[in-house]
């Protein structure tokens, strides 16, 4: 994992010296020729001319609106009430988990509804929203589609064995429990061979990752095998600014709150 750092460390200095050299030869061919003072006052009025405006008005894009039309994607206001409504009632709020144990479920996306072709005339033209989240005390799915008209939650859907993409919150919190795991040491020696400081946090991190899905690995190790019932993340992480660092061997059980490595 070390060396891997270390090599990319180099493509990254090897990079730098790249740039710089590439805008010393733009400074070279920018400099003014021996033309003498007609040549650069050719070259002014040329400038002159390049400056001025086009033709036409460019307008800013205008206000995003509370409501969108047809199949246009949710705005910033529908996402907020669909989120809203979607734990304004039931026991979910009261029951669920999130990631990092605390009361209520872990959201995980909104999105449009897909057209119901059952639906027809003012039904099938109203606005609809699927609000995912993980719920970590059950290990489950839930799906609230809210009808963004009526302000009525219309369907729950609560399913197990399934693992949509990992959200913000539990990238960040995969990373916090890898960084303090013992099977992260190798990962805080390459951050500090890359920056020459210590890892502490997710903050330091660029993170992206996936689900672990089982089927895709050959042997899997023993503390790993309730992946799939459990939510279970592989991070990526990236030095900010900096290399990649290579944890793709681990993997983050974030129901049980353990890390285990993929032989």
């Amino acid at each position: 994992m070390r060396a891997l750092a270390r090599r990319h460390l180099g493509k990254l200095v090897t990079g730098v010296a790249l740039a710089v050299a590439g805008a010393a030869v733009a400074v070279g061919v920018s400099l003014p020729d021996d033309a003498g003072a007609a040549g650069d006052a050719a070259k002014a009025a040329a400038a002159e001319r390049d400056a001025v405006a086009p033709e036409g008005t460019v307008e800013a894009a205008p206000e995003e609106g509370e409501k969108g039309v047809g199949r246009d994607p949710l705005t910033d206001a529908e996402i907020d009430r669909a989120e809203r409504l979607a734990v304004a009632g039931g026991n979910l709020r009261r029951n669920a988990l999130d990631v990092e144990g605390d009361r209520g479920p872990e959201h995980l996306s909104t999105n449009l509804t897909e057209t119901d072709p059952r639906l027809s005339g003012t039904a099938a033209a109203q606005r609809r929203a699927d609000v995912v989240y993980y719920d970590y005390k059950s290990d489950a799915v839930v799906t609230k589609t809210v009808n963004l008209d009526t302000g009525k939650v219309e369907d729950t859907s609560t399913d197990h064995g399934v693992q949509p993409p990992p959200g913000k919150d539990e990238l960040t919190e995969a990373a916090q429990l890898l960084i303090g795991d013992r099977l992260g040491a190798g990962l805080r020696a390459d951050y500090k061979d890359a920056t020459g400081k210590k890892l502490t946090g997710p903050d330091q991190l660029e993170l992206s990752g996936m689900v672990f899905r089982k089927g895709t690995v050959a042997n899997v190790p023993a503390d790993l095998a309730a992946c799939g019932t459990h939510r279970c993340l592989r991070v990526i992480t990236k030095v900010k600014s900096g290399p990649w660092i290579d944890t793709r061997a681990l993997v983050v059980d974030l129901s049980d709150r353990t890390v285990g490595r993929l032989s």
